[in-house]
Parts: C-alpha cells; structure tokens; sequence
C-alpha cells in the first residue's frame, strides 16, 4: 500500500488539465540528471498511452549513460533544436516542468518557456518551488521526482498504463537520485514502489549496471585523476573537496556525465562524512555536494553558493574563480564544525 501524499484537490487538476488537452510538452533542467530525464520520460511514455501528442524538450545535451532509455532517441535538446523546441512551445496547450523549482533552472531556455501560452504543472521535490506554474505539485519529502510522477499515475487511477519502459524509466529517476539506494532512501515506501516495478518486468540489475557501472575509458581515467590527484582532506572538519578545472576535465575528453558520482567517491573514506566537487564550467563554477548522516548538505550549498537541494544532496554554483570559491568554502568550514 502506498500513502497517498498528493493532496486530491491536485489531482483532481491534473486530471482535468490532461483530459482537456492533446499538445503536451514536458521540460527539465539545463544538463539533465538520471532523474530528470527519468521523470520527463516516464510521463512521456504515460501520455502516450492516454493518446495523447507529448514531446519531452530538455535545455542541452544528457549523459550517454542515460540513452539506452526507453524514448530517449525522441528528446529534443533546445540548444540543438531551438527552432523545432520553439514550435512545440508555441504550439502546446499544457506544459509539465519537471525536477527543478525556479524557472531559470532551464536555462537559456527559460524565456521560450514562460513565454508559451499553457497552463504549467510543476512536479518536484525540491524545497521552495517558484510561483511560474499553475498547478504546484512540489513534496520534498519525496526522494525523486521520478517516484512522484509513478504516484501522480498511480493516484489518477492508471497504474495499468504503467508500461514496462514506463517501469524502467521511473526506476531509473528513483536509483540515480539516490546514489543508487545509498540516500534519502530510507522511507519504506521508495521499496514498495520498487517492488511492483520489478512486477512490471523492470530488471533492476542491468538498470543499476547501465547506470553506475558503464564507464568509457576517459571517465574511468578522470575518476582516478580526480581522487589520487585533486582531492584534498580536511580531517577536522571530516571533509573532501575535490578541484577540477576546464584544462583538466578538456584533458580526459569531458563529455556531459563523466564526473557524475565522483563527489560521492570521496565519502566511502572513513572519517569523511561531507563531499564537495567544484568544476569550472565556461562561465562559472558548477559545485555538488554530498554528506552522510545528519550533515545538512543542502544548508552549506544555501549558505555560500546559493543553492540547495536535499539533507544529503545538494548543488550550486559561484561567479568568481575556482581557487576564490574553494577559498570562501574552507574559510567557512568552522562554522559548521558542531553539526559533523
């Protein structure tokens, strides 16, 4: 039995607004993760089956580790297709932004989407979700957006439109924003959910597999590089950080997802229990973090580099140099010693 978390005056609206409408455009944000495109997809797989005409529209490029996904062919990249992405906005009547809660989480994007005329739904599960949708299913509680978009199915009475690439597609979201089941993945629910997906015919394994332990030489290299050489310990204060820069990641053929999972690398380590990356991106520094335990990672990402995200897994980002941003992140340290 699943709760039912999804207030039912929502879904009574998402009910509405799906049967009133035929042109559906579902978006992520700017350099889709596993759950982005997870979620995005798994809708997209739903609608189809209601007979619905839905594309998924992305703001760049994702992993390659992601493109064996069902549907995955058929995203279409805003920065490769902007004239048809364009299109689709002007052209839909309901619009679904996924797994992200402000709007200039899309990017370049952003000015195409607020613009088109649809009515929005927001389905996240991060904290503070803006205001640009008119229907706001936001529950942080929740550990993926991927599980959120199997409930709202689920919660609309359609579970028996789950299809198996719909199944692999939610699972997918759920494993790789939890690091695999290794975080904010404690709530009994996230197995029960699990459970019927494998029902379905999901075969969690190979997913985990494909995911987790399909590296191309280049990222296998860089992971090596990026712990024996950049990675720097902060014993005291029980933490890693580790510095990449463009010259560096350009070195080991850096394509989109290479350096996913490295920050949770360092916290395998005993006695560490805070992991941060910080890599230059062409025009800023792009930073992750991830803790153990009851470290607030989210707050440190808040705090000092205008982020946020969850208890263990957070992000954000600075506009000054690489070195400046460590800089400012070790000089704060201190201030978070009593929660270690």
């Amino acid at each position: 039995m699943i709760t039912k978390i999804i207030a039912e005056n929502l879904i009574k609206k998402v009910r509405e607004a799906i049967r009133a409408k035929n042109q559906i455009v579902i978006v992520s944000h700017v350099t889709p993760d596993g759950d982005a495109i997870g979620s995005s997809l798994a809708l997209w797989h739903y609608l189809h089956r209601l007979g619905k005409n839905a594309h998924v529209i992305v703001p760049n490029g994702f992993p390659a580790f992601l493109s064996w996904m069902p549907g995955a062919n058929e995203i279409v990249l805003y920065d490769r297709q902007r004239k048809k992405a364009e299109r689709l906005f002007e052209e839909a009547d309901l619009i679904f932004a996924l797994d992200f809660n402000e709007s200039n989480r899309v990017d370049k994007m952003e000015n195409a989407f607020l613009s088109a005329p649809a009515p929005k739904v927001l389905i996240d599960h991060h904290l503070h979700p803006g205001d640009f949708a008119q229907i706001v299913i936001s529950y942080p509680e929740i550990s993926s957006t991927s599980e959120m978009v199997f409930r709202l199915i689920c919660r609309l009475g359609h579970f028996d439109k789950v299809t198996l690439e719909c199944a692999q597609c939610v699972l997918t979201g759920m494993m790789t924003d939890t690091g695999g089941f290794s975080y904010n993945s404690n709530h009994p629910e996230i197995y029960t959910i699990v459970a019927e997906l494998i029902k379905l015919g999901v075969d969690k394994d190979e997913i985990y597999r494909r995911v987790f332990s399909t590296y191309s030489l280049d990222k296998l290299k860089l992971n090596a590089f990026s712990i024996y050489h950049k990675m720097k310990i902060f014993p005291e204060y029980k933490t890693a950080v580790i510095l990449l820069t463009v010259k560096e990641l350009e070195k080991f053929n850096y394509k989109p997802g290479d350096i996913e999972g490295i920050v949770n690398i360092p916290l395998s380590a005993d006695g560490v229990v805070f992991s941060v990356l910080m890599r230059e991106d062409t025009d800023k520094i792009k930073i992750s973090f991830r803790s153990l335990g009851t470290f607030p990672a989210n707050k440190v990402a808040s705090d000092l580099f205008n982020g946020g995200g969850h208890l263990n897994a957070a992000g954000g980002e600075s506009y000054t140099s690489l070195q400046a941003s460590f800089k400012k992140l070790k000089t704060a340290l201190p201030n978070y010693a009593e929660l270690f």
